[in-house]
């Protein structure tokens, strides 16, 4: 018996057992195994639907932060422009309530200046008064030392009385 070339009698054995075989593995084997593969097969389809869920979800993400970040910058600007506009208003604040105290203190100072120049108008006025008093003191004494004189100027003083009330 050779290997080579199998008998009629090896090789009707051999097509029974592998019938059997065949039959029990169809019979118990085969279900199992398909079962299993049937179980892989929904395993992975569902591995797929949930990466594929997972994948959707984040590009919801990706889009939702996309959002985000632009509402952020959007605001982000709102808060430096409403910054600028504040610090710009400050600014023009300021520099009024600077130019009406400025006015103020010009205005103050100015009336000082008027109210001192007046004083010293009315201080001057007085002693220019005072000093004609006394030349018109003098000039009257050294007059009406003479009694020739002082008839001349009484008249002359009474004729300019006569001639005011003419005028008037």
């Amino acid at each position: 018996m050779s290997l080579m070339t199998p008998d009629g009698g090896l090789l009707f054995w051999m097509t029974i057992i592998f019938l059997i075989v065949f039959f029990i593995l169809a019979k118990f084997g085969f279900p199992v195994i398909t079962g299993m593969v049937e179980k892989r097969r929904d395993k992975i389809a569902n591995a797929m639907k949930l990466a594929q869920e997972a994948e959707d979800k984040f590009a919801h993400l990706a889009v939702e932060q996309d959002k985000l970040i632009q509402k952020t910058q959007e605001e982000r600007e709102k808060m430096l422009s409403e910054a600028a506009a504040m610090r710009e208003e400050l600014i023009a604040k300021a520099s009024e309530e600077a130019q009406a105290e400025a006015k103020k203190i010009m205005e103050n100072a100015s009336k000082a200046i008027q109210a001192e120049k007046e004083e010293a108008m009315r201080e001057l006025r007085q002693e220019v008064v005072t000093f004609s008093m006394e030349v018109a003191e003098k000039i009257l004494k050294k007059e009406l030392s003479d009694p020739e004189a002082s008839k001349a100027f009484i008249g002359k003083t009474l004729e300019d009385v006569s001639k005011l009330e003419k005028r008037n």
